[in-house]
């Protein structure tokens, strides 16, 4: 039922990668559980969520601990205690998004009727049908849609269900080898939880135009087709990533490879308002093309082999980078690099950034994650570029991404 889209991830002197855009479960793991006298210090100290007490749980001669703690009592399992939790805690947040083209997922976000889902879930939908856990369904309008960041926004009547927004959290808090849950709805089967870890962070993925969505979170993801737009969640059951692609071995074998990825929550902080208020998001754009400069392209691009940036390899003419004097490269060097249709020549004399405003710039993804997060169209951002061995810093007036 499910649209599957296939995609290129390009990387730099490598062979390209094939991804296949839906959601993240996270593998399951095997952990051991702590001795039963580390259980109160682990639950006091790195998880507060979820469990009311219930009469079975509390004891009758104490007061029953407040609300949001998980109960453990000694010798069970902290693992399942937490999955269990968070569970009871989330899934009531994830929907079923069933549209007349495929099926994914979704989850609340405000008590308003929105509902956060992947912009691709919802490509070339004329009806779309909303259910909850608890199996009602309601119709839905999308109001808002970025395709940049392949996030979209649904709106359902707000009177007809009792709707429970998810927490948010923050990728800056997040550390490779944390627990990462998702909660979705995996060839239609609804309300399903699988859990493994924070893989890798700041990974670079293709949107649906040819920009790419910097920082996105991999994981050791049960991936399959219908997650896409379900909520990726740490161990506190707050929301930080939206389940967005897979790796796949195989063009023909559509299912997971262990390797995932989540759009970072940060940028669905910024983007989903506007989508709500505007229907759209401005992305800033500079209006260059470069790549990750590193010393295997010194020699041919004659710069210092211990510097690192972002090298301009092309500017859009009449761009803002083009009307601030950015420089790209011209000069023949004789060597080319992979690209997605074939080599490419490789220019020398393009500057080379450096940082952007108060952030230095080691790779081209350090430019992505400022504009991402710190800039908006109409501002004015300075480039530190080193041109012909001098250091220099350039205003940018940052355009509307087209």
């Amino acid at each position: 039922m499910h649209k599957r889209r296939m995609v290129i991830l390009p990387v730099l002197l490598a062979v390209s990668l094939m991804i296949m855009a839906c959601g993240i479960c996270p593998l399951a793991t095997s952990l051991q559980p702590p001795e039963v006298q580390e259980i109160e210090r682990l639950v006091t100290r790195v998880v507060e969520v979820v469990a009311t007490p219930t009469a079975e749980t509390s004891s009758p001669t104490e007061p029953p601990p407040p609300a949001g703690d998980i109960v453990i009592e000694p010798g069970t399992d902290v693992e399942t205690e937490i999955l269990n939790a968070v569970y009871k805690r989330v899934n009531p947040s994830v929907t079923n998004i069933a549209t007349d083209q495929g099926q994914g997922s979704g989850f609340v976000w405000d008590t308003e009727g929105h509902i956060v889902t992947n912009a691709h879930v919802l490509q070339g939908a004329r009806e779309v049908l909303v259910t909850f856990a608890d199996g009602v369904s309601l119709p839905a309008e999308m109001i808002g849609e970025d395709p940049d960041s392949d996030l979209a926004v649904l709106k359902v009547d707000a009177d007809s269900h009792e709707l429970r927004p998810v927490e948010l959290g923050d990728v800056d808090e997040v550390e490779v080898g944390d627990r990462a849950i998702a909660i979705g709805n995996p060839f239609a089967l609804q309300g399903t939880l699988t859990q493994g870890i924070i893989s890798a962070k700041g990974r670079s993925i293709p949107a649906l135009t040819h920009y790419f969505i910097p920082e996105a979170l991999q994981t050791d993801a049960a991936i399959n087709p219908g997650n896409s737009g379900g909520p990726l969640l740490d161990a506190e059951g707050r929301v930080i990533g939206v389940n967005a692609q897979i790796q796949t071995g195989s063009p023909f074998i559509r299912a997971n490879a262990g390797i995932g990825f989540a759009i970072p929550v940060n940028i669905a902080r910024r983007v989903v308002p506007a989508l709500i208020e505007e229907g759209h998001y401005d992305h800033p754009y500079l209006g260059i093309t470069g790549l990750h400069y590193s010393p295997a392209l010194w020699e041919a691009l004659g710069l210092d082999p211990q510097q690192r940036g972002a090298y301009v390899t092309a500017v859009v003419p009449g761009g803002p980078s083009d009307k601030a004097g950015i420089r790209e490269g011209t000069r023949q060097t004789g060597e080319s690099l992979p690209g997605p249709e074939g080599p490419e020549p490789l220019y020398a004399g393009g500057d080379l950034i450096i940082a952007i405003g108060d952030r230095p710039v080691k790779d081209f993804d350090d430019l992505l994650v400022y504009l991402f997060r710190n800039a908006s169209a109409g501002d004015v951002v300075d480039l530190v570029v080193l041109r012909d061995g001098q250091e220099s810093v350039i205003p940018v007036k940052l355009g509307i991404r087209p």
